[in-house]
């Protein structure tokens, strides 16, 4: 009977230590560089590419104040870069049109 109860029991006085480490995840961060990753793609397509653009700006902009940053910080450095590109071709379409 005793042996029974001692079953679940670790009776050899050795403590064990289980290391569990926590992977931590930014998801906001992580959509935010993949929202911005195909946005290069199709950032083109009026309306459609550029609320992706957007969305990629915002979503990893509130991802970096959450731990890791990293694809968060990726995705607003693409998602700025793409922006300014975009503004930049608005702007010589629009002295293009203004010239002629």
């Amino acid at each position: 009977m005793e042996e029974s109860q001692n079953r679940g029991q670790n009776n050899s006085g050795q403590t064990i230590i289980v290391n569990q480490t926590e992977k931590k995840s930014n998801g906001l961060g992580t959509a935010g560089f993949v929202l911005a990753l195909i946005a290069l793609f199709i950032g083109w397509i009026p309306i459609l590419g550029w609320l992706i653009w957007i969305l990629g700006l915002v979503l990893s902009f509130i991802g970096i104040f959450k731990v890791p940053r990293g694809l968060a910080i990726a995705g607003l450095v693409i998602s700025l870069i793409g922006i300014i590109l975009l503004i930049l071709v608005f702007a010589g379409i629009g002295a293009a049109a203004l010239s002629s």
